[in-house]
This record gives structure tokens, sequence and C-alpha cells, in this order.
């Protein structure tokens, strides 16, 4: 008999996320990711549904920087982090960093977020105020209620674009300079995301995280073209699967379908992670006389550690679980093996092997003529 798997990993980390299969919809960062969610035991999935095109040579980007660092702007707004480090690597390349460095640091500057703030002062700069909320709509607020008339404004976009900022400073009378550093471009991978989409449809995945608003959406139309948009929708509102969004702008096209994800009250990945760690070990367990027991859609957890189960006993065990103590008719433990076979014997070995990778001998018990049933503990 293979010896269940513990819980805790040789760092000491609590692998929470044992057996839980996590979809990474991200291209920035995803390695990153990957390892904080592998470190607790989730089995990770990565389908990119956007690329991420830099515009480190775009002479338009090298081009408005000349012109920012002969006529320099009243206030700068930084976007997103990698954006703004993109633009300063872009101005080094060029033979501009020190230049740009020295004309922002004449200007106020305001970023959109923390992850903004921390590249700003990787720079050697100061952002004088920060938007917490990590949203344009804050942004814009703050700014115009000041008054923004006859100020020079330059913006430092994000792939998706300037969410209205330039055209909302523009119409207060302002004059707006745009500087786009990347765009968001199509997935290194289609097929990897439209096989991505139909494995959440068909119940294969926990957990999905999404880092960005239009890679969000961008998953969503992949989920559309493949015809399981509605299926996707279906299993988040009966809790099958969980969306988990690293702030509220990523939440939005998710929310728009009628999907509420998990939000961390911080936009960033560890808090993301730590979210999701959260949720599932904040979970019911099934409480049998062999301890806990939790069953994910790719492993199952008892008493604190990992069985070695195939699919075939990880599907029994789903069924024994999802009955609660209840009897697990015969005939639905045949169905639920490989093949045509109905005889009851097929069932019995089926049952003895789990028996064996759960350790525990009375943890399943047969009810005679009827079926199976897990035994809970007694309170």
């Amino acid at each position: 008999m293979s010896a269940p798997t513990s819980t805790t990993n040789d760092q000491g980390i609590d692998q929470t996320l044992a057996g839980c299969v996590v979809l990474i919809t991200a291209d920035r960062r995803s390695a990153e990711l990957t390892a904080a969610l592998t470190r607790r035991g989730a089995s990770v999935r990565h389908a990119a549904a956007l690329g991420m095109v830099p515009h480190i040579d775009d002479a338009a980007l090298v081009a408005g920087t000349r012109d920012l660092v002969a006529d320099p702007p009243d206030t700068v707004v930084v976007t997103t982090g990698i954006g703004f480090r993109g633009w300063i690597e872009a101005a080094d390349a060029a033979g501009l960093a020190d230049d740009l460095v020295a004309a922002l640091r004449g200007a106020r500057i305001v970023a959109r977020g923390p992850k903004a703030r921390g590249a700003i002062q990787a720079a050697g700069l100061t952002p004088d105020w920060v938007a917490e909320s990590e949203t344009s709509a804050e942004v814009a607020q703050v700014l115009l209620d000041e008054g923004v008339s006859g100020l020079d404004i330059a913006v430092q976009h994000h792939g998706a674009g300037s969410d209205g900022l330039d055209e909302a400073f523009r119409a207060a009378g302002a004059r707006v300079r745009s500087l786009v550093v990347y765009r968001w471009g199509p997935p290194p991978d289609p097929a990897a995301v439209a096989a991505s989409v139909r494995a959440v449809a068909a119940g294969e995945v926990d957990a999905v995280a999404f880092t960005s608003a239009p890679g969000a959406a961008a998953w969503l139309a992949a989920a559309d073209q493949e015809g399981v948009a509605d299926l996707v929708v279906e299993r988040c509102a009966e809790g099958a699967v969980v969306m988990a969004a690293v702030g509220p702008v990523t939440a939005a096209p998710l929310q728009e379908r009628g999907i509420e994800p998990l939000i961390p009250d911080r936009g960033r990945l560890g808090s993301l992670v730590r979210l999701i760690v959260n949720h599932y070990g904040g979970l019911e367990a099934l409480d049998t006389v062999a301890g806990p027991l939790r069953v994910y859609r790719g492993a199952a957890v008892l008493d604190g550690h990992v069985l070695p189960l195939t699919p075939t006993g990880l599907e029994i065990l789903r069924l024994l679980a999802h009955a609660r103590g209840s009897v697990v008719p015969r005939e639905r433990v045949l169905a639920a093996l490989p093949g045509e076979s109905r005889d009851p014997h097929a069932a019995e070995v089926a049952i003895a092997r789990l028996r064996d990778a759960t350790g525990s001998r009375g943890l399943i018990r047969t009810v005679v003529k009827r079926g199976y049933r897990l035994e809970l503990a007694v309170r």
C-alpha cells in the first residue's frame, strides 16, 4: 500500500492547496505565481489569455520621451509598475534615461497603485500621491476635483489603453501627452486558452486566477468562442470552480457576466495567493472516522495527507463524499469504473483498492445488498 503524502513540504510550508487544480491566465509573472501556488501543493495549469508586446523599440515612444525631456510636464500619471520600468528601460536604450528621470523629478508624480509606486521609487523618484484603489477612476476623480485646466499632463499607459484618462483631462482643459510602453497582443498559445475554458466547463479545475482586466475579458471571450461560457458561469454559481481576481478592476469583466470572484484587499500577487489559500483552507471538511476529508478536482486530502488515488479511485471517493454518509448504490460505483462491466465483484475490487489507498479499513462501509457509504465521525 502506498503511504499518503503529508501536506507539509520540506520547507515547512502548509500545503493547503494539495489536490487543488489552479489555472493561471496571466503571461507576465506567471512563473512567480506558479511557484507560490505549487509550494502550497496546488497543481497548476497555465494558459495566458493575452500576450504582452513591449514598445521598447517603438519610435513613437522614443519620440514622445524626447519631447517630454525637452518640455517637461506639470504632472505625470504612472498607471503600471511594469510599464514605468519599461519606459525607463526604453529611455536608457535611447540614451535618455538620466534626462527622463531629471524631467520627471520636476513634475508632480501620481501613481495608480502600490506597484506603480514601487517602480517609481526604484527609479530614484518619489510619488506625490498614490491611488490605493489602483483604479484610473480614482486618479481621474482626484485630479479633476483639484482642477487640471491649463496643466500639462503626461500619462504612461498600460496595455489596455487610457481608461478614459486622456479624454477626461483634455475635456477639463489640460494638455495631455500619452506614452504607451506596452500593449496587449494575441495569446502565445491560443489552443491552450481554448483547452483551458473547456477544462473549467468540464469541472477539471478548482480555481482560475486573473491578474488583468483585459486578460479576464479575453479568457471569457474564448469561453464564448468555445460555446462553454454558460457552463463556466454555472460552475461558478454552484461553487464548483472559484474565480480569483487580483483587484476590483480585474474583477469587472467577470462581474459583468454574473461571476463574483474572490478579490484580495491589496492588489498584489502575494495577496492573491493568500486569498486562494485561505479560501480552500477555510472550506468545511467532511468529518470522517479517519479524519477530515476534502475532495478536490485533482486529488483528495484525508487527515492532512494527500491520498495516492487513481482517477477512478478519486471519482468513487467523490461520489461517497458527496453522499455525506448516505449509501451510494453499487450501480453508481460500477458506472464510475472504466468499461461496461456490471459485475458486482468489480465494484468490490474497486472499493477494496480505495480502502487500501486511504489507509483506513473502517472509512468505507459495505451496506449489504445496497452499496457503500463513508463512516462519519460521531459527534
